[in-house]
């Protein structure tokens, strides 16, 4: 079975820093596509991060320069660490991952909801302006 737990959320002033992790266990790990995902109060849930089973990252506009993704298939870990975070940012944070996808020009590593097959219950973040 696959369990995804995030951790890290809380409460942070803008300008700040956060680091969210999602422990994965069920599947395997190391070759799965993972991603980070985020929903606001009343609005539908968007992409932020994603990467393949190497290094290979996407990220929503909104988050490029700011956040980064990271793994360590070691450890069956994901990580978003978030700087410069803005009242914007506040929402929901959820871990998701899926089987790899192949094209004919490779692999796609995909940054929306339905790419993804399975999800965590989330972790709140909170940024006051």
């Amino acid at each position: 079975e696959v369990q995804l737990v995030e951790s890290g959320g809380g409460s942070v002033q803008a300008g700040g820093s956060l680091r969210l992790s999602c422990a994965a266990s069920g599947y395997p790990y190391s070759i799965y596509s993972m991603a980070w995902f985020r929903q606001a109060p009343g609005k539908e849930r968007e992409g932020v991060a994603a990467i393949d089973d190497d290094t290979t990252t996407r990220y929503a506009d909104s988050a490029k320069g700011r956040f980064t993704v990271s793994r360590d298939n070691a450890k069956n870990t994901l990580s978003l660490q978030m700087n410069s975070l803005k009242a914007e940012d506040t929402a929901m944070y959820y871990c998701a991952t899926t089987f790899p996808v192949f094209r004919p020009r490779g692999r796609w590593l995909g940054i929306q909801v339905r790419d993804y097959k399975y999800w965590g219950q989330g972790t709140q973040v909170t940024v006051s302006s």
